[in-house]
């Protein structure tokens, strides 16, 4: 099962640097199916390593000269403020067993676990969406900041939850109310999920950094790189929207997959 896990390292990259967003979502599910993680520390090692990765590929994106630098500052900061405020103090309130009603008590692992799954399925959902829907291209981007600041506050605070990145929200939404191109709208992407993964794993160094195996994810995260820069060569030669399709039906079966252990098994 790790050697799958590392294999997945780099397969988290590849989709990042294909499509901008998606592979973050990946993390979680690896890291504490496949490597026996529990998941408070999961969500961590996967802001380290999606945050990392993210770096290393907006690197390209800025000499391409696809990066939006000003929708990332507006679109990134309120996500940056939630983010940071989710790990810091609203994730550590959550107690580790939760209360439904007094017969039926959640433990805050499988809490994490189902919320993750439902995200999942939203995300696939949403990227199997026709592009027409999700991705028009203009060449007049739009001046209304304000739908970007909410969308910021939202991904932040999913971020800050369960640990991912937020491209498969991040995406749609500069090329909805931003009307980004799309090559446009994956690097910026890139720029805005690795300083709010980075950012939100600083509060988890405050609270989890003697747990923290730093071998093992400066590994993961080092294929994960070798995933990014492979898949950034390919997004200039493969179509992406086939592609997105694709991951969104494996994220899906993934998240129904995740979803059906968590309350069934």
């Amino acid at each position: 099962m790790e050697f799958i896990g590392y294999v997945s390292a780099v397969l988290i990259g590849l989709i990042l640097g294909l499509i901008g967003g998606g592979g973050s979502i990946l993390t979680v599910p690896v890291l504490v199916y496949l490597f026996h993680i529990h998941p408070a520390l999961g969500t961590a090692y996967s802001l380290f390593i999606v945050g990392s990765t993210s770096l290393i590929g907006v690197v390209s994106k800025f000499k391409q000269q696809e990066v939006d630098f000003q929708t990332a500052l507006v679109f990134g900061l309120p996500s940056l403020l939630s983010v940071f405020i989710t790990r810091k103090w609203v994730l550590p309130l959550i107690p580790d067993q939760i209360h439904i009603t007094e017969s039926l008590v959640l433990e805050k692992s499988t809490a994490m676990m189902v919320f993750f799954s439902l995200l999942m399925l939203f995300s696939a959902f949403r990227m199997m969406r026709p592009k027409s829907q999700d991705a028009s291209v203009s060449g007049v981007q739009n001046q209304s900041y304000f739908p970007l600041i909410g969308q910021g506050l939202i991904v932040g605070v999913l971020t800050g939850f369960v640990g991912v990145g937020g491209g498969f929200l991040i995406v749609p939404a500069l090329v909805m109310f931003r009307k980004s191109p799309m090559k446009i709208a994956i690097g910026t992407s890139l720029l805005i999920i690795s300083v709010n993964s980075l950012v939100g794993f600083t509060g988890d160094l405050m609270t989890q950094g003697s747990k923290m195996d730093w071998s093992f994810l400066g590994l993961i995260t080092m294929l994960s790189i070798a995933g990014i820069l492979f898949g950034g060569q390919l997004a200039k030669r493969l179509e992406t929207d086939f592609l997105r399709k694709g991951f969104a039906w494996f994220v899906l079966l993934m998240g129904l997959f995740i979803l059906m252990k968590e309350v069934i098994f």
